[in-house]
């Protein structure tokens, strides 16, 4: 096996003392800029606008529950801020009502999704021409973003990932970021994009599978674990890259040779993450047709 992310820090040509201060770095340097756009007035959309959370929607009743909290925490966070929610498919509110029952006006869309697969460059801004009455922009996807791999490496660590393992055990180490699979090579592109995140983060490498592969994502959890044990990584993780609980979330961690991590959910860097996407949705253009999707 060749890993997209291969560590080399015991042969010393990576130093993981300087990954890991590199990382701290772009930490620090984000978390800057996301307090300057927040102080920043100019950069955010029409204060009437409300933030219309969009999830894909599950038959799991957990997912539901989770995208609700998320949206509690984000309201708590900026209070005053219009929080709504809709769906794909599967539950209510569907997205072409939640639309439908705004007001004429300002809207922004906020996908609850991962990376730039066709719900994001097609569905979205397809509502959100079927609602002529609302000024509507669609932020960017959550992935990738330094904030994500906040949330994965916070739900590894709640599983019982030993963040304080030395050399020799790290050698053992894994992890399979498990993703839902798209047939769009740029949604791949994004989680594998995550994976290397998170591989510099933790230090062991990182390979993107998927619970549902195609042509673009092809490599199935199973397979990647198995590749990892090929090169002695036995203890091998599974970070579940997904925003809810759901049918692949529950099928990817079911693979689970050791620990499995539990989704997203109402993680807080989440939360902090849709704000952000939200604030720069204000430079979006108009969305007016599927094709015209701006991502911000």
């Amino acid at each position: 096996m060749t890993p997209s992310n291969p560590l080399r820090d015991e042969s010393g040509s990576t130093h993981l003392d300087s990954t890991a201060q590199l990382m701290d770095r772009i930490t620090s340097q984000l978390g800057h800029q996301l307090r300057r756009v927040s102080a920043d007035r100019g950069h955010r959309p029409d204060p009437r606008a409300p933030l219309v959370l969009v999830a894909h929607g599950s038959r799991d009743p957990r997912a539901l529950a989770t995208v609700e909290a998320l949206a509690e925490r984000i309201r708590a966070l900026r209070p005053g801020l219009a929080v709504r929610l809709g769906h794909i498919e599967l539950n209510e509110p569907l997205l072409t009502d939640t639309l439908a029952a705004q007001p004429p006006g300002p809207a922004v869309l906020v996908p609850l999704l991962l990376g730039r697969g066709q719900h994001v460059k097609r569905d979205l801004p397809g509502a959100a021409a079927r609602a002529p009455h609302l000024d509507c922009r669609v932020a960017a996807p959550l992935g990738p973003h330094p904030l994500l791999v906040d949330a994965l490496h916070a739900r590894l660590a709640d599983a019982g990932w030993p963040d304080g393992a030395g050399a020799a055990e790290r050698r053992r180490l894994g992890v399979v970021l498990a993703a839902a699979g798209s047939r769009d090579p740029e949604s791949a592109a994004d989680t594998e994009t995550t994976a290397v995140l998170l591989a510099e983060r933790l230090g062991v490498p990182v390979l993107s599978a998927y619970a549902a592969p195609t042509a673009a994502c092809a490599r199935t959890v199973p397979q990647a674990l198995d590749a990892l044990a090929a090169e002695g990584r036995h203890r091998a993780a599974v970070a579940a890259y997904f925003t809810a609980p759901g049918r692949f979330a529950a099928q990817a961690a079911a693979h689970a040779p050791w620990i499995a991590a539990a989704p997203l959910g109402a993680h807080p860097a989440l939360a902090r993450l849709v704000l952000h996407r939200y604030d720069r949705a204000g430079t979006a253009r108009r969305v007016a047709e599927p094709r015209r999707l701006t991502r911000v």
